[in-house]
C-alpha cells in the first residue's frame, strides 16, 4: 500500500509540480517554501531513494535526469542551513550510497561547498540562514538574543562527515566536531541543553529544553554519530547517555491515566505539553538501548514502548484518528490538543518511524497495527483528488485541508512505512544510519578507514 501512496503522491507532484518545491494538492500547482529560498527540487531530492528503494526504477531515472539538469545552487537567495542539509544534502548522499551513480556524489559536495560559509562566525557555530550567493549568514529573527538553534546546529554531523568521506575534505567533519567542543565545554543548566545558543558570544541564550521542535534532532543525530561511526565516537556516546539521563529525572513524567510523556522545560519550569515531533524519541530511545549503560537495555526499549504508546493515544483520541501537532497534560486532559493552532496534522512522520523502530527491534505486531490505522486515515481524510494533503483541524468531522504536500511525505512518512511492512533485511540497521529526514547513509567501517589510510 504505501507503494501505491507512493505512486499517487509522485504522479500528481509530477503532473502539477514537476521541477517546484512542492505540491499544492487541491489547488493543482507548485508550493514554494522559503525555507529553501529559490532552489527548486525540493520534492525531487528528497524522493530519490524512496523512489529507489521501492524499485519504482522509471521514476527514479526521471528524477536523477532533473537533478543532472536543473538541480542549481548559484542561485542569489537566502535558505535555511539546517532543512538544505537534511533535505538535499541528505537526499543526494543517500542516492548516491544506494545508486553508485556520481552525480549525486558531485552534487552532494557542491551544496556543501556553498553551505561552508554560515560556519564564519566567531565560534564557529553557524547561522539558521545563509544567503548561498553572497555567503552572508544571519539567526531567525524571532531567535532568543539572536541565537542559534540547538537542533539546527546539531543536526549538520551525520551529513558533514560523509561529505568529508566522499570528497576526501576533512573541512566538512572539523565544523561539526568543532560545534561538539563548543558544547561539551559549556555548563549546561541540569546536564539539560538549552534550545539557544549565541555564535558570537558562545553563550546560552533562554534556558528552555525541549525534545520537540528546536532540541529533538540534535539528540538522534548524538546517538546516531556513534552509531554510524561503528561505534568508535566514544565522545557522540557519552553526550547522547548522558543527555538522556538529565531528559529522563527532569522531563519525562507520567500523567494520572498512566501515558508517559515528555514535558517541555522553561527555566526551571515544566510545561507539560507534547509536541508530534518528540514522537521520535520513542524510536531513538529503543535504537539506542543495545548501547545503554549495564543492565539498563531493556528500560531503554520500555520507555521507547511507552512513547510509542501516548503518542499512539494521540491519534487514537482525535475524530480522524491523526495525532495533533501538539497534545497536553494538563486540567484534565490528556494527549489532547486543546489549542485550535495545535490541531493541525502535517503529513509527520515521527509516530509511524518510532512503530518502525518499536516494530524492528521487538517486533511485538501492534506496532504494524498502529501503522496500520494511520494509514487508512491518511488514505481517508489525506488523500485527495491532486494527492496528499494536510489537515487543519483533526477533531473536527470535515475535513479542512492545508494544501500542502510536504516533500518529507515521500522522503519519510511513506518509506517508514514502506519499510514497517517489509522484511527486515532491506536497509537493516546494522549497515544504515538514517538522517533525520529518514536518508539512509551506510555505517562508516573501522576497516573502511583504514583500507583508505593504506591507499593514501
Amino acid at each position: 500500500v504505501s507503494l501505491q501512496m507512493m505512486k499517487y503522491a509522485w504522479d500528481n507532484y509530477k503532473r502539477y509540480a514537476w521541477g517546484l518545491n512542492e505540491l499544492k494538492p487541491i489547488s493543482k500547482q507548485g508550493h514554494s517554501s522559503n525555507l529553501f529560498g529559490s532552489i527548486q527540487g525540493a520534492t525531487i531530492v528528497d524522493a530519490l531513494d524512496t523512489l529507489y528503494i521501492m524499485e519504482m526504477k522509471e521514476e527514479f531515472k526521471e528524477a536523477k535526469e532533473w537533478v543532472e539538469k536543473n538541480l542549481d545552487f548559484n542561485v542569489n537567495a537566502e535558505i535555511s542551513v539546517f532543512e538544505v542539509n537534511i533535505r538535499f544534502v541528505g537526499g543526494l548522499l543517500s542516492a548516491y550510497y544506494l545508486s553508485g551513480e556520481e552525480i549525486f556524489r558531485k552534487k552532494a559536495v557542491e551544496l556543501g561547498e556553498k553551505l561552508l560559509p554560515a560556519f564564519n562566525t566567531p565560534t564557529g557555530i553557524p547561522w539558521a540562514l545563509l544567503n548561498i550567493k553572497s555567503g552572508i549568514g544571519r539567526n531567525w529573527p524571532w531567535a532568543s538574543g539572536g541565537s542559534s538553534i540547538l537542533a539546527e546546529f546539531g543536526t549538520l554531523h551525520l551529513e558533514f562527515v560523509h561529505l568529508s568521506h566522499l570528497s576526501g575534505n576533512p573541512v566538512f567533519a572539523e565544523k561539526v566536531m568543532n560545534i561538539r567542543k563548543v558544547l561539551s565545554r559549556l555548563d549546561k543548566p541540569e546536564g539539560l541543553y538549552p534550545n539557544y545558543l549565541n555564535p558570537s558570544s558562545g553563550q546560552w541564550g533562554q534556558h528552555h529544553v525541549s525534545i520537540g521542535g528546536l532540541g529533538d534532532s540534535f539528540y538522534e543525530y548524538l546517538l546516531k554519530a556513534w552509531l554510524m561511526s561503528d561505534k568508535t565516537d566514544e565522545e557522540g556516546k557519552r553526550m547522547y547517555y548522558d543527555a538522556v539521563q538529565a531528559i529522563e529525572t527532569h522531563l519525562i513524567r507520567k500523567s494520572s491515566g498512566g501515558l508517559t510523556y515528555i514535558a517541555e522545560w522553561k527555566g526551571g519550569l515544566l510545561e507539560h505539553k507534547m509536541g508530534h515531533l518528540t514522537c521520535f524519541a520513542g524510536g531513538m530511545f529503543a535504537l539506542g538501548a543495545d548501547g545503554a549503560p549495564s543492565d539498563k537495555t531493556g528500560h531503554h526499549i520500555e520507555l521507547g514502548a511507552e512513547i510509542a504508546r501516548t503518542c499512539h493515544e494521540s491519534y487514537d483520541r482525535t475524530s480522524m484518528k491523526l495525532g495533533p501537532e501538539a497534545f497536553r497534560f494538563d486540567g484534565g486532559v490528556e494527549a489532547i490538543a486543546t489549542r485550535q493552532n495545535e490541531k493541525y496534522y502535517i503529513l509527520r512522520p515521527e509516530v509511524i518511524e518510532t512503530y518502525m523502530y518499536m516494530w524492528r527491534l521487538t517486533h511485538d505486531p501492534k506496532y504494524r497495527e498502529w501503522a496500520w490505522e494511520a494509514v487508512e486515515a491518511l488514505e481517508k481524510h489525506c488523500r485527495v483528488d491532486g494527492g496528499y494533503s494536510g489537515i487543519r483541524d483533526v477533531y473536527s468531522n470535515h475535513e479542512s485541508h492545508d494544501d500542502v504536500q510536504q516533500s518529507f511525505f515521500l522522503s519519510e512518512t511513506l518509506k517508514y512505512l514502506y519499510l514497517l511492512f517489509s522484511d527486515d533485511d532491506l536497509l537493516p540497521f546494522e549497515h544504515w544510519v538514517f538522517n533525520t529526514e529518514a536518508h539512509p547513509f551506510p555505517i562508516l567501517r573501522k576497516e573502511d578507514e583504514s583500507k583508505e589510510e593504506k591507499q593514501k
